[in-house]
């Protein structure tokens, strides 16, 4: 069964790869044998991640390049002969409140958390295809969150700056559908394409910063924690891999049961 979780000989790649979660995706995909390709907008970010990962005997590259510059991802995409896993991570956005938000907040979010995955997922199509010709299959994964799904509790949020702004949660949903609708048109083409439902993942700095706002987060979910980053790895490989070779069009909570109370 291990075999299936396996990605030897395969290419993938992550946006917002040196991010919170971006890091503990591409180190799972790494570890399950991918050549992993680090996509992010600072160079110096992915270079010193980069040289984690080979000196722990992994196969990484990076590529700097912002997503939501649709010139730049057809050119990148444009030049991979195959792609076996492309993770769309990354997301554009500046916390405000609700009174200071504007029309262009919106547009920036949506067009890195929507806009981006699609052009991404046009533009390496080929490259999809290629490797789902020679492998039997390619996948997509789409990192979405539980605010896609639901809305935020304000009693958790001590402080309006913990909040998860207006523009986050709808970009969020809207990339879902886009799931949705990709998985529908890929699927002749052996293409799967999934969005991973992240729940509460907090940085270390949330716990130790303040523990109270921590225990109310840990307190929302079933399990009556949050989430660990690399507890991340397990739900984006399942989607990456022959594991889930029969799911598609999904979206696979991955949230503590935050969102099934």
């Amino acid at each position: 069964m291990s075999d299936l979780f396996r990605l030897d000989g395969c290419t993938a790649f992550v946006s917002g790869a040196a991010g919170h979660l971006g890091r503990a995706m591409s180190r799972a995909l790494c570890e399950a044998g991918a050549h992993v390709i680090l996509n992010g907008r600072n160079l110096g970010r992915l270079k010193d991640f980069e040289g984690e990962l080979h000196g722990d005997g992994f196969s990484a590259e990076s590529a700097a390049f912002d997503v939501g510059d649709a010139a730049a991802v057809r050119a990148f995409f444009g030049s991979l002969k195959r792609l076996d896993v492309l993770v769309n991570n990354a997301v554009s956005m500046t916390p405000k409140p609700f009174a200071a938000l504007e029309p262009a907040d919106f547009e920036k979010t949506y067009a890195s958390a929507v806009t981006a995955a699609f052009e991404a997922v046009r533009a390496a199509r080929p490259a999809l295809k290629a490797a789902a010709e020679a492998r039997g299959e390619a996948s997509v994964v789409n990192i979405a969150s539980m605010y896609a799904a639901v809305a935020p509790d304000s009693r958790l949020y001590a402080r309006p700056e913990q909040a998860s702004p207006f523009h986050y949660g709808p970009a969020k949903a809207a990339l879902v559908q886009l799931t949705r609708h990709l998985a529908a048109e890929l699927g002749h083409e052996k293409i799967r394409v999934n969005a991973l439902v992240p729940g509460p993942f907090p940085q270390n700095s949330v716990a130790s910063g303040d523990p109270a706002f921590a225990a109310r987060l840990s307190a929302k979910t079933m399990l009556g924690r949050t989430g660990a980053a690399g507890e991340i790895a397990g739900p984006v490989l399942f989607l990456a891999s022959k594991a889930s070779s029969f799911v598609t069009g999904t979206a696979l909570a991955a949230d503590g049961g935050w969102t099934a109370w």
